[in-house]
């Protein structure tokens, strides 16, 4: 494979979007990062100890900060400032927007990203391992009970989880409840009755309120709180589209079916939501 000059490959990348942070990591190519978000170094330990400025995510950032850091390359997702792209572009510096929603559009975004730093082979390692993981826990899951499952990305308003989730959730042993993406209501979900529920909010860790928020939105009888199938995944797990979603499907599929995978890291269980008086957190 014929590579590309180094000379013509970015050499100062400004990360607004975590992923793309995990992505460059993930290929060894973490050194060319020079700014990165607050969320990237949730996500990526390793630049805790590290120099690089921090920015805005994609929704926030402004042309200015950005360009502070001196980028030869942009990486945003969806969605992103327009008028900070605008003044990127102005200032002749490349700009690189993600918008993935399946399994498939992440793993094209690693081909890309490892292709801009001449990391093609690790890319497509990164790749193949992920698709080795998946394909290892729906073979697993495969003969198990399939399990309705509702899991959310935000609580006020209910947003279900986007539609790689969804994907996930079904190689984990799950259906997936409610339409990937989009707003519900909590008679809609309730109606449903899942037998498992999950929230992953988006910049809440694994922080989410569930005793008190199942409690609120009148989930108490759904078949998920009576066999105690409640849970947090940490957000960084599911909402992060890169390499960790494999850490989320794990969190998943221990979520679906906990007597055959077990308690995953990055996966908090409500033991017992009785009331909204008292709750036990495990």
């Amino acid at each position: 494979m014929m590579l590309m000059p180094d000379q013509h490959t970015p050499r100062r990348i400004a990360c607004l979007q975590p992923s793309a942070t995990v992505i460059l990591a993930s290929v060894g190519e973490l050194d060319r990062v020079v700014a990165c978000t607050r969320y990237c170094v949730d996500v990526v330990p390793e630049l805790r100890i590290s120099d690089r400025i921090i920015v805005a995510d994609s929704w926030n950032s402004k042309a200015g900060e950005i360009q502070a850091a001196r980028p030869d390359l942009v990486i945003a997702a969806v969605p992103y400032q327009e008028a900070a792209v605008a003044e990127i572009l102005k200032a002749g510096i490349r700009f690189l927007g993600l918008a993935p929603r399946s399994l498939n559009d992440i793993y094209t975004d690693i081909a890309t990203i490892a292709g801009l730093v001449n990391a093609e082979a690790r890319g497509a390692s990164v790749i193949s391992d992920m698709q080795e993981a998946v394909e290892d826990i729906r073979n697993r899951a495969f003969r198990l009970p399939r399990k309705r499952v509702f899991c959310e990305e935000w609580g006020k308003p209910i947003i279900a989880s986007q539609p790689w989730v969804a994907e996930l959730v079904k190689a984990a042993g799950g259906e997936f409840l409610g339409q990937p993406g989009s707003r519900c209501s909590a008679d809609e979900v309730a109606r449903l009755d899942p037998e498992v529920i999950i929230a992953a909010w988006c910049g809440a860790g694994d922080r989410v309120p569930l005793a008190r928020i199942v409690s609120e939105r009148g989930w108490s009888n759904t078949t998920a709180v009576r066999q105690a199938q409640v849970y947090c995944i940490s957000d960084e797990l599911l909402n992060t589209p890169a390499p960790t979603l494999i850490s989320g499907l794990r969190a998943l599929a221990g979520a679906i079916h906990p007597a055959i995978f077990g308690l995953q890291p990055g996966l908090r269980c409500v033991t017992q939501v009785p009331d909204s008086q008292t709750r036990q957190l495990i």
